[in-house]
């Protein structure tokens, strides 16, 4: 018999009142009482209890409606407080937020084209969903944990940046190679870690940014050291410069030469780059490989006793996942016309495995929207710069208690049956099917 798994008021209310005591204590001394040291040398303190008090009563409602979420999005087997008109309507809905957040993002260039700041916004958005759908692979798909993923991001970077500035090589020549090394950098990360999971595949793969990273900063006479390398060429359309010369595509087109058209180039760009990235890696998880990717996720064991070669299935998605952060790194390099190792932090690569474990492992729709709420997310609380981080933790906290496997949670396989099949009373030992 189903039962409901409504708590009652009072229950609701003590769980929120101690939400409100424990963010009491704790943000006391963080927002409530502050101290600097001042002119004269001494501790100088003041209050803002005000803050103190809003944040307290914040966390107090915050934790109320946290728990009527739980109640309306219960696990299966329950009552939902949700009517079911309202649960279609809103799965309806659901279907219709990846066309009309692709057609939005086609028509971003016309709609802002005189806004430089949106514009250089969503390349970076861009950017990061591609770093997200790439990552997905490895950490989504094949369930391998890469902390190191900032690694293959800076080969295609600094690949790209070597290659144009040294021979001369266009961004069109250029592009593929940066992939195919960052590849090559992928299977050889990929050998050391084959016998190793969870938290020590973390750790290694940790390292190997980190040693990338150390290379790049330590071997001047290549990468430039900490100075980096600037002069990086802009990329053309397929040889045509979008400069104001007379060989510019401006000239060429008989139109007025304006900034803005490198910039919208380059927005068109990265979102075909990231369109190949969805492209492929759906293409992919169709395939036996992208199967074998999943059946790795669920169980490395069974994955075995199954005939599955986990060493090749380990290094195709390392693989993969790599040459998606090398062509994401290329972009990178030519957008900005100079790299330096400052960019290819640590921070970066806990910022895209942020972006894939809360959009959903395993989800395309799921990784764009969060990169979409991350990044907008820390623009949008730009000014508010005591508070920012502050808003962006209880956030994440939030859609982790909420939605545990991520904004949108997939992990259904590819294959399965559509029926329950029984099976032949001969092929069981028992004697029956």
């Amino acid at each position: 018999m189903q039962t409901s798994r409504t708590p009652g008021v009072a229950f609701i209310f003590k769980k929120a009142l101690i939400s409100a005591l424990v963010a009491l204590v704790l943000f006391s001394l963080m927002i409530g009482v502050r101290t600097e040291a001042g002119s004269d040398g001494q501790l100088t303190y003041w209050t803002r209890f005000g803050d103190l008090a809003m944040m307290v009563a914040t966390v107090f409602g915050g934790s109320i409606v946290v728990e009527l979420l739980r109640q309306w999005w219960g696990p299966v087997g329950t009552v939902r407080v949700v009517p079911p008109q309202v649960t279609s309507a809103l799965s309806f809905a659901g279907r219709l937020v990846a066309p009309v957040l692709l057609i939005f993002t086609f028509l971003v260039p016309v709609i802002f084209y005189n806004e430089r700041y949106i514009l250089d916004l969503g390349i970076l958005v861009l950017t990061y969903v591609m770093l997200g759908w790439g990552l997905n692979v490895v950490v989504g798909l094949a369930g391998l944990l890469d902390l190191g993923y900032v690694a293959f991001y800076a080969v295609g970077a600094y690949s790209y940046a070597l290659l144009a500035t040294n021979f001369g090589l266009s961004f069109w020549i250029c592009l593929p190679l940066a992939g195919i090394l960052a590849a090559f950098w992928g299977v050889l990360l990929g050998f050391p870690v084959l016998r190793l999971r969870g938290d020590y595949l973390a750790i290694v793969t940790l390292a190997f940014g980190e040693i990338i990273r150390l290379v790049l900063l330590n071997w001047q006479s290549l990468t430039g050291g900490p100075n980096g390398v600037t002069g990086i060429p802009r990329p053309t359309m397929f040889g045509i410069p979008l400069s104001p010369g007379d060989d510019g595509l401006a000239a060429k087109l008989g139109i007025e030469f304006s900034p803005t058209h490198r910039i919208v180039f380059l927005f068109y760009l990265i979102l075909a780059l990231a369109l190949l990235t969805n492209w492929v890696t759906i293409r992919l998880r169709r395939l036996p490989i992208g199967r074998a990717w999943e059946a790795l996720r669920e169980d490395e064991v069974a994955c075995r006793a199954l005939g599955i070669n986990t060493t090749t299935t380990k290094l195709t998605a390392f693989a993969t996942g790599a040459m998606f952060g090398g062509l994401a790194g290329a972009f990178f390099a030519t957008r900005q016309g100079f790299i330096s190792p400052e960019s290819f932090t640590f921070h970066e690569s806990a910022l895209v495995l942020a972006i894939v474990v809360l959009g959903g492992m395993g989800s395309q729709l799921g990784v764009a929207l969060a990169a979409l709420a991350m990044i907008g997310g820390f623009e949008l609380f730009r000014g508010l710069d005591q508070y920012r981080m502050l808003v962006f933790g209880m956030a994440m906290v939030l859609l982790m208690i909420w939605r545990p496997r991520g904004l949108i949670g997939h992990r259904a396989p590819t294959v399965f049956l559509e029926r329950n099949q029984a099976i032949s009373s001969d092929l069981v030992k028992e004697g029956h099917g």
